[in-house]
């Protein structure tokens, strides 16, 4: 690898309104902060807040990784955001309620899950 390759500058980034897609499967959920225009500022899932196998797939660690996602989004002044969601997966509701309860604005929740139709 370069040594441009392995060291990434971190953006001081300041905002009032973010996007944050939930990625829920039965086995974790992914939870990513974008921009409005759809670039990553920040993610978190139930493996970086510590949690391993069958375990990350929990609400429990759903909500954990929202609540360090937070933390994150507090530090770029995000107040307001846009939740679109993806999947079926336990962790869906525990992200929306603890953004809530954390004193977000929630402005839209948007489900994107793929459905077959013919």
């Amino acid at each position: 690898m370069s040594p441009q390759a392995q060291t990434r500058k971190k953006r001081n980034v300041r905002l009032e309104r973010a996007r944050v897609h939930i990625h829920s499967t039965f086995n974790n959920t992914i939870l990513t902060l974008t921009d409005l225009e759809g670039n990553t500022l920040a993610w978190q899932s139930g493996g970086t807040v510590g949690f391993t196998g069958s375990r990350k797939g929990t609400p429990y660690a759903a909500q954990l990784a929202c609540q360090a996602l937070i933390r994150q989004m507090k530090e770029m002044g995000i107040r307001s955001v846009i939740v679109t969601v993806d999947g079926a997966g336990p962790g869906r509701q525990p992200v929306i309620q603890t953004l809530r309860a954390a004193g977000i604005q929630v402005e839209e929740v948007k489900n994107v899950t793929p459905t077959p139709h013919s």
